[in-house]
């Protein structure tokens, strides 16, 4: 008899989960409290392009799927800098050009998902069904359809994927002894859009396509990442207050924006027509940093993704994260066949610390990308970097390169990119010492020279 799933939430790591298990014989409900997205088609308006990474890249390989990101994303070897006086700078993200990360519209990525797990005949897509409970001894989910109708859904498995904001998570938090926090950005985010354009040396692209373009303005920024139709797709990180001028509760409609844009993202305003009308439409969005313990619960319910380790998304591994979860937490099935209650234990303790890493490495590199890549000192350390790299590639590899070209564990990741670090930071000390003994030595030399010298007839 087969093993039986359910899955709650038809996001990113919800539909792949629910295409790994179907692939492998399970039979697997899953079930989303929205509409199908297949039927309304991609709606823009509140999303944050992906950058998929070699991990996401890892995970899709698996499922079959990596090659339709490949082909319809745009890679993006590096980051294009806008100066607030219009100027532009390329800083690659690796010193092998050869890397790069792939942009890709996050709704058409799950609409891609839920169509490979849809086409297995194990697998049921169920939408507009709402969890409103676990029923812990008999291993059941519980939901309500939109017209009230109440629905049980009993599995050997059970897994939250159901977003930052989960229901599950909502039911495991009251039982004691759950550890759990929410910290929230206090930078909001919007989304604009720049459109194709019928003429230019990118053309349709109003801008180089292979690059994450980025204007840094100290306490905000805006990115673009390029779609396949020409388009880029803006996020504004604003304050939600403060911050002087810069801030969604200073500027507060889409005049006041563009007049905000002339000054301060002047190279931006020329290319993007519709910025009024699409700051007035578009709602500001929140950012959260989730952590949680345990994330499994009675032998067969789990958590998986956002649901369990939301993070802001200023690495771009958000997609990666969750996808990297569902490999493992397939493979940890894998090996324990008959115990489900085994194979959570292994899951869990396997990625929550690198889900605390990556939730870490995300914070510190919005201060990076909002506040030094502006900057000369960020622009010489890449350099450096690049050129440790060259010259000692097994040694050496950049932080950057571990997390996002490597599937490297991202607690051992950062853990070796703190040793590197403070070896390269002994070894200058270490050759600034010696060029000081012989900056001194020297200096005596000349000395005890100038006075033998004068000493002569």
């Amino acid at each position: 008899m087969p093993r039986t799933a359910v899955i709650i939430g038809a996001g990113l790591g919800g539909s792949l989960l629910a295409h790994f298990l179907g692939r492998r014989g399970w039979h697997v409900r899953v079930f989303e409290r929205r509409g199908d997205p297949r039927a309304r088609g991609c709606v823009g308006g509140r999303s944050i392009n992906l950058a998929i990474s070699a991990r996401g890249l890892h995970a899709l390989e698996r499922a079959g799927l990596a090659e339709e990101v490949r082909t319809h994303g745009i890679r993006m070897p590096g980051r294009i800098l806008h100066s607030a006086a219009g100027q532009t700078m390329y800083v690659p993200y690796s010193a092998d050009p050869s890397r790069a990360i792939v942009s890709f519209s996050r709704s058409a990525l799950n609409m891609m998902l839920l169509r490979a797990a849809a086409a297995h005949p194990n697998v049921e897509l169920f939408f507009d069904h709402r969890c409103t409970g676990l029923d812990e001894q008999r291993g059941a989910a519980v939901f309500e359809w939109q017209d009230g109708t109440r629905v049980e859904a009993q599995a050997d498995l059970v897994v939250g994927a159901d977003g930052a904001f989960s229901a599950v998570r909502g039911h495991m938090e009251r039982r004691e002894r759950f550890e759990y926090s929410q910290s929230s950005l206090a930078h909001g985010y919007k989304e604009l859009v720049i459109p194709p354009v019928a003429a230019g040396p990118h053309a349709p692209f109003a801008m180089d396509p292979n690059a994450l373009h980025i204007w840094p303005r100290g306490g905000s920024m805006m990115i673009a990442l390029p779609n396949p139709d020409g388009s880029f797709t803006c996020t504004l990180f604003w304050p939600f207050e403060g911050g002087g001028d810069a801030s969604f509760a200073s500027v507060r409609d889409g005049r006041a924006a563009l007049e905000y844009f002339r000054r301060v993202y002047p190279d931006a305003v020329p290319i993007m027509p519709t910025l009024a009308e699409d700051f007035d439409r578009n709602p500001v969005g929140s950012m959260v940093t989730i952590r949680c313990w345990p994330w499994a619960m009675g032998g067969r319910f789990a958590l998986l993704g956002d649901a369990a380790h939301a993070i802001v998304p200023f690495y771009g591994q958000g997609a990666n994260a969750s996808f990297e979860d569902c490999e493992c937490l397939v493979d940890a099935l894998e090996r324990n066949p008959s115990d489900v209650s085994c194979a959570l234990e292994e899951y869990q303790r396997e990625r929550k610390p690198n889900a605390d890493a990556i939730a870490d490495m995300a914070l510190n590199n919005f201060v990076e990308m909002r506040d030094r890549t502006a900057h000369l000192s960020f622009r010489l350390k890449k350099k450096l970097d690049h050129a440790l790299n060259r010259v000692m590639p097994r040694a050496f590899v950049p932080l950057y390169d571990l997390v996002s070209f490597t599937t490297v564990p991202y607690a051992a990741a950062r853990d070796r990119a703190r040793r590197q670090d403070r070896t390269v930071l002994a070894a200058g000390a270490a050759l600034a010492t010696v060029a000081f003994v012989a900056l001194v030595a020297l200096a005596a030399f000349a000395v005890r020279a100038a006075s033998a010298g004068s000493k002569w007839p």
